[in-house]
């Protein structure tokens, strides 16, 4: 049977998605837990690998499982054998043809600035903390430009195993919430650090015009840090 799970987690205390000798992943403990609540369990996929720091609120995983509780029980069962920091917050049966990577139709990506005048440290690891004034309108205007297909290479390290850089931009915006100012991005896929080095481009005041077109990475800004990224939600069109 293959399950289609929903999972939040915290990243902060885990070195990124994807299992390493001797290092806490996320992978692993999902690995772990599903082990010893299933009786066997075979190719897990997941609608995308984040590096250390990210949260998540809506990450898809699909597997295939025999032997274990229906999938109206699965999540209770995985939850009481995860960490506090990762829950599955939904489980159901999938078609046998779904696989939480490929099967995605876009990826909603959340980047969190703090910019209260004094740190919190209820913010900390949670957001980026940026205390100077920030030119919103012109920070709107940046993001507009994103809307539709275009080649993100300069928001990508120079080495990168990708070989295809155009994306198709969905929505991009701006959002202020009282002390906080977030950038919401739906996009069919993402490069690596692509949503990070966007923010940092912006705040950085870089025109964004210039660099859609397949610039060189030397011409964006900087990398914003991994703590203030959350990926909201996957959209499948089947499952």
């Amino acid at each position: 049977m293959r399950l289609r799970l929903t999972i939040e987690y915290d990243g902060t205390p885990f070195h990124g998605w994807a299992a390493q000798p001797g290092q806490p992943t996320v992978e692993a403990a999902l690995r772990d837990a599903l082990a010893t609540t299933f009786a066997s369990v075979d190719k897990r996929a997941v609608a995308g690998r984040r590096v250390t720091g990210v949260l998540a609120f809506g990450s898809g995983v699909s597997v295939d499982v025999e032997g274990g509780p229906p999938p109206a029980r699965a999540a209770a069962a995985l939850n009481t054998r995860l960490p506090d920091e990762i829950s599955v917050v939904a489980a159901e049966e999938a078609a046998p043809d779904f696989d939480a990577r490929h099967s995605a139709r876009a990826r909603s990506y959340r980047y969190r600035l703090f910019t209260r005048g004094t740190p919190s440290p209820f913010e900390r690891r949670r957001s980026w903390w940026v205390p100077r004034r920030l030119d919103v309108e012109a920070l709107a205007a940046s993001a507009a430009l994103l809307l539709g297909e275009h080649d993100f290479r300069a928001f990508t390290p120079t080495e990168t195993q990708h070989g295809v850089f155009v994306r198709v931009v969905e929505s991009a915006e701006w959002i202020p919430r009282g002390d906080h100012l977030d950038f919401e991005i739906t996009a069919d896929s993402y490069l690596r650090h692509m949503v990070r080095t966007l923010v940092g481009t912006m705040l950085d005041g870089i025109d964004l015009a210039s660099l859609l077109d397949g610039a060189d990475r030397a011409d964006a800004g900087q990398t914003a840090p991994p703590w203030g990224l959350y990926l909201v939600a996957v959209a499948y069109s089947r499952g």
